[in-house]
C-alpha cells in the first residue's frame, strides 16, 4: 500500500476546482465533485500503475502518471502523480483543457 502526499500546488488546484463549481453550479455539487476527487485520489494507494503515463511523463525521472476524474461519464479532471518508492506524490489537478505541466510547473 502507497501512502499519498498532496503538494502545495495540488491541494490548491483541488481548491480552486472546488470553488469554480460552487460559484457555476451549486455547493452540493462542488461537495460532491470534492469527496469524489478525494476518493480518487485515496484510491492511488492500490495498484497506482494502473493509471497511464501522461503527456508529460518525461519531465521527471520517475514517470509521471495520470488519474482522470469527473462527476459524471466523461472526466474533466486530471490527477498528475509520480510514484517515488512506496509514496504516491501528487504534483497538480488539472482541467483536461489545460495545457500540459512544463518543467516551471515541477519547482
Amino acid at each position: 500500500m502507497y501512502r499519498i502526499l498532496i503538494t502545495g500546488p495540488a491541494k490548491q488546484d483541488i481548491q480552486s476546482a472546488h470553488d469554480w463549481w460552487a460559484e457555476n453550479h451549486s455547493r452540493k455539487i462542488a461537495a460532491q465533485w470534492y469527496s469524489g476527487m478525494r476518493k480518487s485520489i485515496e484510491s492511488l494507494s492500490l495498484m497506482p500503475e494502473r493509471c497511464p503515463l501522461a503527456p508529460e511523463s518525461d519531465l521527471l525521472k520517475t514517470g509521471i502518471r495520470q488519474l482522470h476524474y469527473g462527476l459524471s461519464h466523461r472526466p474533466t479532471h486530471r490527477v498528475i502523480f509520480t510514484i517515488d518508492g512506496s509514496e504516491i506524490v501528487v504534483l497538480a489537478v488539472r482541467h483536461t483543457s489545460q495545457d500540459a505541466l512544463s518543467s516551471d510547473d515541477l519547482v
